[in-house]
């Protein structure tokens, strides 16, 4: 559709698929080049964890280092309301569920205890989810070991939806997001890191951000003791607490903090981000609009090439010219 590779060297060009983001045909061919790389994923997952993923359902991905401030805990909280809400549907409303598939994957680092407990969590509401029969392929949870660059290579590609929802204020930029939005996955995010300039480039409604914002923090942590919580936000944290997906004592710490200081403010952002999904949900139903929104993502991903970093450095820090390398050809 561009017409040439150019856009390899110059990834500002990227942005002219903008003018077929309505366009029928282009639409299906996009979603086509997805549910191949979603099938790609799926076979990768199966080899790597043995769990069988339906590609007819939306993959939902979060993937980064293990850390509290990266709220992979927010995520897995989401998940558990999500699955303990179709557990009490009807089967006639289970129709109407958007089917998830929701992959989390990341390291923690060899001291740090809690990201390890949180990796045990993930993986406890996992083995409950995926061995229901009630929910069947409704909702999957797939923790993905050893996460790597080649693993990435494939799972970024066939993601539909990315989570970057580190607390506002906490996270220096994030690259990753860059990576998924250039592939055409849509993100939920909070106003932190590299969100606020995507949010910037592809525009507001192209991406389903949420939570507090970073000026507001240091007064939602003094004012955190006193919080009225979101009961769905109680009755989550309880079914850990009260081992429902077992390991309740291992569990015991991050239920603390979630419950005590709070420092990165899960319950604050918890009814937000369950609205936020919830627009997820309505979106993906509606594909012409979902689609229409991926394209516009990678779109305007421009501005995050490095050429475009290197560049204004040699010219605004380096003060270096640029150095044309001659064309054997013209020779």
């Amino acid at each position: 559709k561009l017409g040439s590779d150019e856009w390899i060297s110059d990834l500002y060009k990227v942005k002219d698929i903008a003018k077929f983001a309505d366009d029928p045909a282009f639409q299906a061919e996009w979603r086509d080049v997805k549910v191949k790389a979603k099938t790609k994923a799926a076979a990768l997952i199966k080899r790597l964890t043995g769990i069988d993923v339906p590609t007819n359902a939306m993959f939902d991905i979060q993937v980064k280092r293990i850390h509290e401030y990266k709220r992979q805990l927010l995520n897995v909280l989401g998940i558990i309301h999500r699955y303990d809400e179709i557990k009490k549907m009807s089967s006639e409303d289970r129709k109407n569920v958007v089917p998830r598939v929701c992959i989390i994957g990341g390291k923690a680092a060899p001291g740090y205890e809690m990201a390890k407990r949180i990796i045990k969590l993930i993986c406890a509401v996992g083995d409950k989810i995926n061995s229901d029969p009630d929910v069947g392929d409704l909702l999957k949870l797939v923790f993905v070991p050893d996460y790597n660059v080649s693993i990435a290579e494939v799972l970024i590609p066939g993601t539909e939806l990315s989570q970057h929802i580190s607390t506002a204020g906490t996270e220096a930029s994030g690259t990753s997001n860059m990576k998924f939005a250039m592939n055409g996955s849509l993100i939920i995010g909070t106003l932190d890191g590299a969100n606020v300039e995507i949010a910037e480039e592809i525009g507001d409604e192209n991406i389903f951000i949420f939570g507090a914002r970073a000026h507001e923090v240091a007064k939602l942590r003094a004012e955190r003791p006193g919080l009225s919580v979101d009961p769905r936000f109680s009755h989550v944290v309880d079914q850990i607490r009260s081992g429902y997906f077992g390991w309740e004592d291992y569990f015991a710490p991050i239920v603390d903090a979630v419950t005590s200081s709070d420092y990165y403010l899960v319950a604050n952002d918890f009814a937000p981000y369950l609205d936020a999904q919830a627009k997820v949900d309505a979106t993906y139903k509606d594909q012409d609009k979902w689609t229409r929104m991926s394209i516009m993502s990678t779109a305007g991903m421009g501005k995050f090439s490095t050429d475009r970093t290197i560049s204004e450095y040699a010219k605004d820090i380096w003060d270096a010219q640029p150095c044309v390398v001659p064309d054997p050809a013209k020779q």
